[in-house]
């Protein structure tokens, strides 16, 4: 029975990428409200399912090919808060392809309200060498397909 069950993956619709949150007591401050660093919890959370939807295995490729992708960079804007028990959207989507770089703009929702955008840079990376290096033709071709 245990197999059967599977953490939440998301879905793809019309070239972008869709993953479900609900906010739960730990993730709230003092406040009641999420705390600031949880929205990049949960945009790491979907970058990474959505990485996986496209069939890109990244402890396989650290394993494998001894490269994988690493955050450079993050813009971030609050618009507005999230609440326990809110049930929240997060979307990914490619908006800049480069020969060793992605940007994937996210946005967290609460059903029609937008609460955060982001502009995520990451570079495709040896971890041996710490040097940025081509991005697989495999995966920019996965990346193409939704619609760079």
């Amino acid at each position: 029975m245990t197999n059967a069950i599977k953490p939440a993956s998301g879905t793809i619709k019309d070239g972008v990428f869709y993953y479900p949150v609900r906010v739960y007591y730990e993730d709230t401050d003092a406040g009641g409200i999420v705390y600031y660093a949880n929205y990049l919890k949960f945009s790491e959370r979907a970058r990474t399912e959505f990485l996986r939807s496209l069939n890109i295995n990244q402890q396989q490729e650290m394993q494998e090919n001894h490269s994988g992708f690493v955050v450079r960079s993050c813009n971030i804007d609050y618009m507005a808060s999230a609440v326990l028990d809110d049930e929240l959207v997060i979307s990914c989507q490619i908006s800049e392809l480069g020969a060793a770089y992605a940007v994937v703009h996210q946005e967290i929702r609460r059903g029609e309200d937008l609460l955060s955008a982001l502009d995520v840079k990451v570079i495709y990376m040896n971890i041996e060498t710490h040097r940025p290096t081509r991005i697989p033709a495999e995966f920019v071709e996965r990346f193409k397909s939704m619609s760079v």
